[in-house]
């Protein structure tokens, strides 16, 4: 009988034990592909798991779904970078506050043979001028993304109307990142990329970096919170202990350490 209750108070015990070592919750975080495929969070989440016990899903898409996504009611939180569209996503009211969590930079990259002549021109506007008057392929990502956002805008400062070049030199795929760097590479085209996933990309062919450091390159990332008040099924609680921890110290230390081939991909730069 002793042996009995001892056994089943060892299967009380294991069970509470199993029981304590489940996540607490899990969350959904509609994100950019950037995040996911330049290996950011493939990093970070496991780090954030182990001090909170939360795990999230991540959805990764363009920007503009993944505030699509929130408007549904369909994520907890959303973690982007098109600060324009992410105000917007504000005076909504789709939001509860938007955090600066980090940044990086885009940067022009192309064949090394670089028929548009913009190797080393820090003025991107004026690469893409170049661009477009040797009529060079270009892939667009064409995709609503962050990156997509900020590749029309240039566009736009350098007087070029590209929705009259389409069926020619300038093409759009309505894809993610890293399948336009591969279309790039298999095409030898010209693209505009955020660095981080080219850092990590491993199918360059013949591409390389031509053009970067322009004040207009570079690229803020934003998280922010799902206005429970609109969506009552968004779990702000766990959510909030997302951006809490991303922006914390530890978070941001985590941000700063990722690294491919010793290259940081990423810099935090959360207000403290």
């Amino acid at each position: 009988m002793k042996l009995h209750k001892f056994g089943l108070v060892l299967s009380i015990l294991a069970y509470v034990a199993a029981a304590q070592a489940e996540p607490a919750a899990t969350i959904t975080v509609a994100s950019t592909t950037s995040t996911e495929q330049s290996g950011l969070f493939g990093y970070l989440l496991p780090h954030f798991t182990e001090a909170t016990n939360i795990v999230v899903k991540v959805v990764a898409v363009g920007t503009g779904q993944a505030l699509d996504i929130g408007r549904r009611g369909d994520a907890d939180v959303v973690f982007v970078h098109d600060r324009p569209a992410e105000d917007k996503f504000m005076s909504e009211g789709q939001g509860v506050k938007r955090f600066d969590v980090m940044y990086n930079d885009f940067v022009i990259v192309g064949p090394k043979s670089d028929p548009a002549h913009v190797a080393g021109d820090k003025d991107v506007v004026e690469a893409l001028r170049k661009i477009a008057a040797a009529k060079a392929p270009f892939i667009s990502r064409g995709d609503r993304s962050g990156t997509h956002e900020a590749e029309l805008r240039l566009w736009k400062q350098a007087g070029i109307d590209v929705a009259a070049v389409k069926a020619d030199w300038y093409r759009e795929i309505g894809q993610g990142m890293g399948p336009a760097l591969n279309m790039a590479s298999s095409s030898n085209a010209y693209l505009l990329s955020d660095r981080g996933t080219w850092l990590s990309f491993k199918n360059r062919g013949e591409l390389a970096i031509l053009t970067e450091g322009d004040k207009r390159l570079f690229n803020q990332y934003g998280v922010m919170l799902v206005n429970p008040e609109k969506h009552p099924a968004v779990k702000a609680k766990e959510g909030q202990a997302f951006i809490d921890w991303l922006i914390s110290p530890m978070g941001q230390q985590s941000i700063a350490s990722y690294k491919v081939a010793g290259e940081q991909l990423f810099f935090p730069d959360a207000p403290h």
